[in-house]
């Protein structure tokens, strides 16, 4: 499998830099709006409140989830003081990291500055990660460190000693489990995909015509060894995972395993008969039922809103753009139309094999990201023009802004406008 030629070095940290930079300025506008819990803060929060206490207070909030994400939440509060920009300045700040991770992930996979920056702008153009970059919850640390995880296998997989790279897709796997055990769902999409092509390599598996694009050739990464294997995605992501929990229970294992199988019994169980805006997995793609995450009667006419459902100009086209790359998958055997699909379905189809019952349209989220990749592909192949690609950023951006009275807190909308946005029934 050949290499992707390289982006400078230079060039990729100072468009990294303005990236986030940018990002990270756009992201906390108004983000103190509503100054209240709003969702899922009133779990969040206070569990990151205890974590600023001398000796931590029974009984722990939050113990169905890691603390990473939580740890994060408090260190800004310990700094910035208990107050809406200390809840949600750290979600900001792993919003625009975030979108450095496609961005890097972009040029791993096309190894094309346009492409890479066009995938950036898609994802931050889908509504989804917008609103989940200005509310304290667990989502975006888990996404921004999945993506980067993404970003350095896609790396590895295109180079004869993928050993580094692997190594740093397994530690940013690590941290992405440590804020929430979704996270796990791109470590065992990497797993998966080694596996695959290692076992048809043991059947000597050999296409009747290689090509230089093949997604498996049977000559793929010669040193790397099974023991390599087990350092990168399972020793090292379960070490950074582990260490994670040191500060809240020193170096006690049986209290670390403990908090393991109170995690494992909350977030399987049945327990909980429903919420209004649960969905099933299935229905994600559709954009069928968002969750409202505010929604407060400023007057007679106005109202403050946050939802989040993603940008439909953006998710509803990424569909078409999936099944382009399934079909090259399946007929020209492309390498990174196979990551395209791995790092979408893999993420978004565990949760079919999940006995938890409850769902909701921001589990999507990671799947929703990596669709901006599966965009690119389709809009930059073959002979396609490229203003095209451009043309489609454009609407997004649109999108994006027709939606910003529902997405963020601080600008308000009149109920007209909110009626004009809810196209259907169920979106309410």
């Amino acid at each position: 499998m050949p290499e992707s030629p390289s982006v400078p070095s230079a060039r990729t940290a100072l468009t990294a830099a303005s990236i986030f930079i940018v990002a990270h300025l756009l992201l906390l506008i108004g983000v103190t709006a509503p100054e209240k819990f709003y969702f899922d803060e009133v779990h969040y929060v206070p569990a990151a409140r205890q974590m600023l206490e001398p000796v931590m207070p029974q009984p722990m909030l939050n113990p169905m989830h890691p603390p990473l994400a939580k740890q994060f939440i408090a260190l800004s509060i310990g700094t910035f003081g208990d107050n809406p920009f200390g809840w949600r300045y750290p979600a900001a700040l792993f919003g625009a990291l975030a979108l450095v991770a496609v961005y890097l992930g972009g040029l791993a996979l096309f190894a094309r500055q346009s492409s890479a920056i066009a995938a950036t702008l898609i994802a931050a153009f889908n509504q989804m990660l917008f609103v989940q970059s200005r509310i304290a919850m667990l989502d975006i640390f888990s996404l921004a460190f999945s993506l980067l995880a993404i970003a350095a296998f896609a790396y590895g997989f295109t180079r004869s000693r993928p050993h580094l790279y692997f190594a740093l897709a397994g530690i940013a796997s690590g941290l992405s489990v440590a804020c929430k055990w979704s996270g796990l769902f791109v470590l065992a999409t990497c797993i998966a995909i080694v596996a695959v092509i290692r076992l048809m390599q043991g059947w000597r598996t050999q296409f009747a015509d290689p090509r230089a694009e093949d997604w498996y050739r049977p000559d793929v990464w010669p040193d790397f060894r099974s023991h390599h294997f087990v350092a990168c995605f399972v020793l090292l992501p379960a070490i950074v995972y582990l260490t994670s929990f040191v500060p809240l229970y020193g170096f006690s294992f049986p209290d670390i395993l403990e908090a393991q199988r109170r995690i494992f019994s909350d977030n399987t169980t049945t327990a909980i008969a429903g919420h209004t805006y649960m969905s099933s997995w299935p229905s994600w793609p559709f954009l069928v039922r968002p969750v409202w995450y505010l929604f407060d009667k400023l007057d007679d006419d106005r109202i403050a809103a946050v939802v989040l459902f993603g940008n439909p100009l953006i998710l509803w086209p990424a569909l078409a753009a999936l099944a382009v790359a399934l079909r090259d998958w399946i007929s020209v055997r492309r390498a990174d139309a196979f990551l395209v699909l791995a790092f979408y379905f893999g993420p978004y189809l565990a949760w079919a094999l999940l006995p938890r019952t409850l769902g909701f349209i921001y589990y999507y989220l990671p799947a929703a990201t990596t669709a901006s990749f599966a965009l690119v592909y389709a809009l930059t192949r073959g002979q396609t023009p490229r203003w095209l690609l451009w043309a489609f950023v454009a609407v997004g951006a649109l999108g994006l802004v027709a939606m910003l009275p529902i997405s963020a807190a601080f600008i308000g909308t009149s109920m007209a406008s909110f009626n004009r946005l809810m196209l259907f029934q169920n979106w309410i």
